[in-house]
């Protein structure tokens, strides 16, 4: 995954932002196996969606869940199976296309406690 250094790309409340495939992040960023795990299975979304649908999706997801109670960032599908899912770094080469479908209707996502092995 290509990284790219800069001070403009995220906004100041996040660390990363992958675009099309390439991951910014903002000078001073530490840049974890956890985080390029994170951001490699939105590639893998944007890849089997196609790009655009991909941003359509995403943005149209958020905008139904703003107006509803928690963080609409983390309540998004495709978040909610990064984040799920980043922890386990072998999780791309058994990952099934469309894997984040069945979590458009999870209400909740209970906390995860995640042990170093």
């Amino acid at each position: 995954m290509l990284i790219v250094r800069n001070r403009y790309l995220p906004g100041r409340r996040y660390a990363a932002i992958n675009l099309f495939g390439v991951l910014f992040c903002r000078h001073g960023t530490k840049v974890t196996p956890l985080m390029i795990n994170h951001e490699r299975i939105h590639t893998a979304q944007m890849l089997e969606m196609g790009i655009l649908p991909f941003y359509v999706w995403y943005l149209v997801e958020w905008l139904i869940k703003v107006p509803t109670p928690g963080r609409a960032y983390k309540r998004i599908s495709f978040e909610r199976e990064a984040y799920r899912h980043e922890h386990d770094l072998g999780y791309l080469s058994r990952r099934r296309h469309y894997a984040w479908w069945p979590l458009l209707w999870v209400r909740k996502e209970k906390r995860q406690k995640h042990q170093k092995k």
